[in-house]
């Protein structure tokens, strides 16, 4: 399994603008404060990249009293991160190994980054260990196996080859969290539409789609030139595009 270096896409990374425009305040987080009322709370953003998740919810959440925590394998990342909001305590670490005590966090988010772990089953065996009873982890990623007409695949085949190896799907996320005493529920948000090839073209340069830094360059610039090609014949080119999103809710029993 190939790893995408952050520190090469960290100054990039928030360039993309469907990541700013994506993050929306959690109703899971809101959802778990109405249910469980406590003087505090420890909430864990895992895998938290520059920030933008953290951003949003700092903000929205102000009136809570929540202690906010920030980890992340790759510095470069934390560093941007850091610049946006000051009320988190960032760390430097990985999923398999986190730097806190047993039972710490009633809520942990974990956005778009599962696939990155390498020691997945140690990383939920952590997760476990560092969240309270009754505490809720939150796994909100892509499901590519129920996407293989993404855009992305479209034009960088190669790419889906890479995600394949990457990803495990849904069935054995909720099969190796109930294992583990995890009360699960999986919903995925699903759509198939075409779209203009046009509005995906700047993603496609800014290249901070972590499967498209794993593809060689060559099939990259392939992939890249094809979509130029295509658009230079027809600007109004429209491809089919699938886009399937797992929103996985687990409570620690």
């Amino acid at each position: 399994m190939k790893l995408t270096d952050y520190s090469k896409i960290a100054e990039r990374y928030d360039r993309n603008p469907f990541r700013i425009s994506e993050v929306q305040v959690d109703a899971d987080i809101k959802a778990y404060i109405d249910k469980i009322e406590k003087s505090s709370y420890n909430i864990l953003d895992l895998a938290c990249g520059t920030g933008l998740y953290l951003e949003k919810q700092v903000g929205a959440f102000k009136d809570h009293h929540i202690h906010w925590y920030g980890l992340d394998a790759s510095a470069e990342m934390l560093e941007k991160a850091k610049e946006k909001v000051r009320q988190v305590s960032f760390t430097p670490g990985l999923a398999e190994d986190m730097p806190y005590p047993s039972d710490t966090f009633d809520f942990i988010s974990n956005n778009y980054a599962f696939h990155h772990f390498t020691k997945k089953n140690e990383a939920i065996d952590e997760i476990h260990r560092v969240l309270l009873k009754d505490g809720v982890y939150k796994l909100h990623n892509i499901c590519i196996h129920d996407m293989p007409q993404w855009w992305v695949y479209h034009y960088f085949p190669s790419a889906y080859e890479e995600d394949i190896k990457r990803y495990w799907d849904k069935k054995l996320i909720f099969k190796e969290l109930v294992k583990r005493g995890f009360e699960v529920n999986v919903k995925i948000a699903y759509r198939m539409e075409e779209v203009k090839a046009a509005d995906y073209l700047v993603y496609a340069e800014n290249r901070d789609i972590s499967v498209l830094t794993l593809i060689n360059d060559d099939e990259y610039r392939k992939g890249l030139e094809k979509m130029k090609e295509d658009l230079k014949q027809n600007p109004h080119t429209r491809i089919v595009n699938e886009f399937a999103e797992m929103f996985c809710l687990a409570k620690k029993l």
